[in-house]
């Protein structure tokens, strides 16, 4: 273990020969096996401080990681630090005035519990145990964006030490520029320490799942695709389907089963989520667990894995999903396909309006979200799985419109994700902030040729 060499610092600095030295490296994807020169376990912001004054006096770059969410869509660590920042997990809640406090590293796990209790809900996604500050720089979507926006724009405050090691904090009337590249441009600026944000009543909330067998899944398309025009803004929709393995923490009634399962969330009473989804539950579902829940429901509604796996991904914003694409993507998705889930997600209403407020990413386009996943277990299983999700990305070409780059988990050139005058902005905020390119965010952006002005 490595001690930083300055009178007053405390930080813990891992080498690849400390005890505690795979686990600070280990991400939440299995596949990933990440090699920086050192690791840095800050507990505070001063610790993170101290930490990037290290890297800076070492030659290393700098790259933060607080869940290990998102890994795979960064570059080498050769030659820089990874602060982990997964001991910084405060949370404050000010439940009156509806805002919230944590950590760089605090979870929607260590939130959402709290907040489901007063009636309130973050904008989070479809797992709890995502971090709430890289989710949020990138984006930020889940079942209530389609009301009330991306959870980019719900951030109000960001705190982070830059890579010259100054405790910065930031917001709409401080380092305004900053602040704005921050909210959709990753972690590209600093390393953070905290993130302010604000959070909405959900007064009412109806959600649950219909669950067909798999052999099923083009005709529950077919049936939900022609709604979604027809649904409120409070409805969020989604077809999921996925085979469950036969393993003993999976729930027995679905253990080692496959189905097509379409989940809402809706923010108003059961009676009126029945009525728009009448023509789903005509259908005749396996299982219908429809109902009023409290705000906690929604993060555990999608039945994400919860624990770290190894897989590959792959994603796209599509602007429909007509009959031949859902004929297709329901035979890839088929019991004998190598994908163990594939999500299909409606999206629009707010995903597509920008707030005068706005950050860098503002806006979601496209009207349906797809995400396709696999669980490599040997080499063999490898090839199915990238043939599988090779398959997928040929047959929604054409819809295609985009990618969400939080869903994007590989290294790719990140001016794909914004227009370019956007693009440019970041990089002008990039050579401001971290002209020598030192932080490197899960999608690179590289500084302008000349700082902002």
């Amino acid at each position: 273990m490595t001690t930083i060499d300055t009178a007053d610092a405390t930080c813990t600095v891992l080498s690849p020969e400390d005890d505690g030295w795979d686990e600070a490296r280990a991400t939440f994807n299995l596949l990933d096996d990440q090699r920086p020169e050192l690791i840095a376990l800050p507990r505070d912001a001063e610790e993170v401080a101290q930490a990037v004054a290290l890297a800076r006096n070492a030659g290393l770059r700098l790259a933060a990681q607080g869940t290990g969410h998102g890994a795979s869509s960064r570059d080498t660590l050769a030659g820089a630090m990874l602060v982990n920042t997964s001991r910084m997990t405060d949370v404050e809640i000010d439940h009156v005035a509806r805002r919230v406090r944590v950590g760089a590293a605090a979870k929607w796990e260590h939130v959402a519990p709290m907040l489901s209790e007063r009636g309130l809900a973050g904008l989070h996604g479809s797992s709890l145990d995502v971090g709430i500050a890289g989710y949020s720089m990138g984006g930020g979507i889940g079942w209530l964006t389609r009301r009330h926006g991306l959870q980019a724009n719900a951030v109000r405050a960001i705190e982070l030490v830059t890579a010259e090691g100054a405790l910065v904090r930031t917001d709409a009337e401080h380092h305004a520029d900053l602040f704005w590249a921050l909210r959709g441009g990753g972690g590209n600026y600093g390393v953070v320490t905290a993130i302010e944000f604000e959070v909405v009543d959900v007064p009412e909330l109806t959600a649950g799942s219909f669950f067909f067998p798999v052999d099923r899944t083009a005709e529950v398309l077919r049936t939900w695709t022609p709604l979604l025009p027809t649904f409120p803004e409070e409805l969020t929709t989604w077809v999921t389907v996925i085979h469950f393995p036969p393993t003993p923490d999976v729930p027995e009634v679905v253990r080692g089963r496959s189905f097509a399962i379409v989940m809402a969330a809706h923010l108003g009473g059961e009676e009126e989520a029945r009525r728009l989804l009448r023509p789903i539950q005509d259908l005749g579902p396996a299982m219908d667990t429809l109902g009023t829940q409290e705000p906690i429901a929604l993060g555990t509604l999608a039945m994400d894995p919860e624990s770290p796996l190894p897989y590959r991904s792959t994603t796209a914003l599509l602007d429909g999903l007509p009959d031949e694409t859902i004929d297709a993507v329901a035979e890839i998705a088929g019991t004998g396909g190598s994908l163990a889930m594939l999500q299909i997600r409606h999206i629009g209403g707010a995903f597509g309006r920008r707030p005068a407020d706005a950050g860098a990413r503002a806006t979601i386009d496209g009207e349906i979200l797809v995400f396709g996943l696999g669980v490599p277990m040997d080499a063999a299983s490898d090839a199915a799985v990238a043939a599988g999700l090779g398959a997928l990305d040929d047959v929604l070409e054409p819809q295609t419109v985009g990618e969400y780059p939080n869903l994007v988990e590989h290294p790719v050139d990140a001016s794909r994700f914004f227009d370019d005058a956007t693009w440019q902005r970041l990089r002008a905020v990039k050579a401001a902030w971290d002209p020598e390119d030192r932080v490197r965010g899960n999608h690179h952006v590289p500084p302008a040729a000349e700082p902002a002005a």
